[in-house]
């Protein structure tokens, strides 16, 4: 079980951004957002079925505009409500530009045990096309001093592809980035979204041979720095992979508040229900209006791709029994699947695990393709 948090505010909307976010006007509703948090944690406690939390995760938006405190009450009232396992791990996504050094300490006592830096790029330039509202020395810094107030444990992201961007620029960015010496990296290719500025005015991107030639240094580079690939773009240093990241890929059940959030449920009785939160914040913070939006329960058919849309984004995959403990369904109901699967060469036909091949890796949409229910 993990919980998930969403804070939906930033200072701007970045424009290839496509996440539930929200421009902050004026101040934020802090403390109204706080309790609307926990009202809305309460409603979902018989759903964790006294099953500990393993991990938590303030995503966004901008968490880190968040102060210190309000973090913290949150995860003291949480944690009065559900469980928390002696080793949770409590991750807070945070961007350069909307910290002081002094909310490191802050959020180190509150609690917070992993940061996730939205670092994007190491050039100005790059920054700049990109609408980030901080500049190469704000992200120095502030790797600087999360490490000073004790988080030895963070991610920083990292896109490639960037508007103009050539292969030895991308390759000077990655390297800038990995002498910083991160416990993770979340490194992965800028693409135009639906719904975004960028895609109303789209920038001139690095051509598919260039983008791959990217890609294969990338990996390259990453590997020889000692940093394992253990999804799509996620990597690590030894045992520093996000353990909440990991339990989405592994199908496992998560509670998900805050405005636009999603949950995955599993109920006693077997199913499985996806849940929605209201998007907008402030029919969120409105409980008049319900804040739940959606909920629905996966049929039979939807089950062997939703299940192999998170696990088969990991290099390694997943012992195939598991496919049988977390949908409920027979292995036998997917075996011709399967087998067409291995046949085409995107699987690896390894006894007793589900794990994309090398071609699988690279062309996952083709191997997901397979499991689609006609």
């Amino acid at each position: 079980m993990s919980l998930y948090v969403h804070i939906p505010w930033c200072v701007r909307k970045c424009p290839y951004c496509d996440f539930n976010s929200h421009e902050q006007k004026g101040e934020l509703p802090e403390q109204a957002y706080v309790d609307a948090l926990l009202e809305d944690l309460q409603t979902d406690i018989e759903s964790a079925q006294g099953r500990q939390v393993q991990t938590v995760f303030f995503g966004g938006g901008t968490p880190s505009l968040f102060s210190p405190e309000a973090i913290g009450r949150f995860l003291e009232q949480a944690e009065r409500a559900l469980p928390f396992a002696e080793d949770v791990e409590i991750t807070l996504e945070a961007n350069p530009g909307t910290i002081e050094a002094r909310r490191f300490a802050g959020y180190r006592a509150a609690g917070v045990n992993r940061l996730s830096m939205g670092i994007q790029s190491l050039d100005d330039r790059k920054l700049a096309a990109l609408g980030r509202i901080h500049g190469r020395a704000e992200a120095l810094a502030a790797v600087h001093d999360a490490r000073d107030a004790g988080f030895d444990n963070f991610n920083l992201d990292l896109m490639y592809a960037l508007p103009g961007q050539t292969l030895q620029q991308a390759e000077t960015d990655l390297c800038e980035l990995l002498a910083l010496q991160p416990a993770h990296v979340s490194w992965y290719q800028l693409t135009v979204e639906p719904n975004t500025l960028f895609y109303q005015r789209p920038p001139q991107l690095p051509d598919d041979d260039l983008a791959g030639d990217i890609m294969d240094m990338g990996l390259a580079v990453l590997a020889a720095h000692g940093y394992h690939q253990y999804e799509i773009s996620a990597h690590a240093q030894a045992s520093r992979e996000c353990r909440h990241n990991l339990n989405y890929w592994e199908f496992g059940d998560y509670l998900g508040i805050g405005a636009g959030a999603h949950a995955k449920l599993t109920q006693t009785d077997g199913r499985i229900l996806r849940i929605t939160r209201q998007r907008h914040p402030q029919r969120y913070l409105d409980a008049r209006s319900g804040r739940k939006g959606s909920t629905r329960t996966l049929s039979p058919d939807e089950l062997p791709v939703e299940f192999m849309l998170n696990v088969l984004r990991l290099n390694e995959g997943v012992p195939i029994d598991m496919f049988e403990g977390r949908t409920g369904l027979e292995l036998a109901a997917i075996e011709p699947l399967l087998q067409s699967a291995r046949a085409r060469g995107l699987l690896d036909p390894t006894p007793g695990r589900l794990k994309p091949s090398a071609l699988g890796r690279r062309f996952l949409n083709e191997l997901l393709g397979i499991f689609e229910p006609d």
